[in-house]
C-alpha cells in the first residue's frame, strides 16, 4: 500500500475485534481512516471485513499482544503499509476475576504483558515514528478501575493504574514534537469482557446496568480528535463515581469494590 495511493489518513487500533476497540475502529472507518486492526483470534477478519464496507482499506492482523512476537508482528504490518501513522489506539487488555489466592500466577503475568508490557512495547515503536513525523495521535485504554484498589480483580486495576500514568506521563513528553497523546478511562460497559474474565458470578456479571460500548468508544474518539488528556467513559453516573475517588481513602474503595467484584459462590 502506497501513501500516493490514498489521501486518506491511516490509524491501528489494537483490539479491534470485538467490544470498544470494534466501536473506536466503526468510528474511524466511518471517519475517513484506513486502518490496521488487530486482535487475537480469527474474529479479527471477520471484523474487518465489516469495517471495509466503510471505503476503506482495512489490513486485519492476527496477533497475541501478550507476547513480544505478537507486538512486533502488528509493527511489521504498519510498516508493510509504507505510510505514516496518523493515529493509534493501544486498547488491548483484559481483565482476571477471583481470589488472589485462587487465580492462576500464569494467567496473571499473561495479563501484565498485555495489559502493561504491550503497550509500552508497542508505544515506543508508534511513538518514535509519530515524533520523527512531527504529527500523530495516540489513544491508549485504561480504566476506571485505575483509580481504586480491585480486590478479586487483584492484577487487574493495577495494571490500568500503570497505563492511565504512562499514557499522560508520555503525553507530556510528546507535545514538544506534535504528538498528543489521550487516555481512555471507561466504567463498566457491555462488553464480553466481565464474561472473558469469569465474572458473570459476581455483580459485574449478567443483569448489572453498564455502559454503552458505543458511547464508551465514541467519547474516546472525540476526545482523542480533540487533544484532550483523558476521558472518563461512560454515564453521568460513571464520571461522577471518578470525580469522588480523587477524594475517598483508599481502604473504603477497595471495600466498595470487593463487594461488587467478590464470587457469590
Amino acid at each position: 500500500m502506497s501513501s500516493l495511493a490514498t489521501p486518506r489518513p491511516l490509524a491501528l487500533v489494537t483490539g479491534a475485534s470485538s467490544g470498544i476497540g470494534y466501536e473506536l475502529a466503526l468510528l474511524f472507518a466511518i471517519n475517513g481512516f484506513d486502518l490496521v486492526a488487530t486482535g487475537r483470534s480469527g474474529k479479527i477478519d471477520t471484523a474487518a471485513a465489516d469495517l471495509a464496507r466503510y471505503g476503506g482499506e482495512v489490513v486485519p492482523v492476527r496477533a497475541d499482544l501478550a507476547e513480544a512476537d505478537g507486538v512486533e508482528t502488528v509493527w511489521r504490518a504498519v510498516e508493510q503499509t509504507g505510510r505514516f501513522l496518523d493515529v493509534a489506539v493501544l486498547n488491548a487488555g483484559r481483565s482476571i476475576g477471583g481470589a488472589f489466592l485462587d487465580t492462576d500466577l500464569d494467567d496473571e503475568l499473561s495479563l501484565i504483558e498485555l495489559n502493561v508490557t504491550s503497550v509500552v512495547h508497542l508505544a515506543k515503536h508508534v511513538a518514535r515514528h509519530m515524533a520523527a513525523g512531527q504529527r500523530g495521535r495516540i489513544l491508549i485504554t485504561s480504566s476506571l478501575s485505575a483509580t481504586l484498589p480491585t480486590p478479586y480483580e487483584t492484577v487487574y486495576g493495577p495494571s490500568r493504574a500503570f497505563t492511565r500514568m504512562f499514557a499522560l506521563g508520555l503525553r507530556e513528553e510528546l507535545k514538544e514534537h506534535g504528538v498528543s497523546v489521550t487516555t481512555l478511562m471507561p466504567g463498566a460497559t457491555d462488553s464480553d469482557f466481565h464474561a472473558r474474565a469469569g465474572m458473570d458470578d459476581t455483580a459485574f456479571g449478567p443483569g448489572m446496568k453498564k455502559n454503552s460500548r458505543k458511547d464508551v468508544a465514541r467519547q474516546g474518539f472525540l476526545a482523542l480528535m480533540n487533544g484532550h488528556a483523558e476521558v472518563v467513559g461512560g454515564d453521568p453516573s460513571t464520571k461522577r463515581t471518578a470525580l469522588k475517588n480523587r477524594f475517598l481513602p483508599e481502604t473504603l474503595k477497595a471495600a466498595r469494590h470487593a463487594r461488587m467484584a467478590r464470587p457469590r459462590s
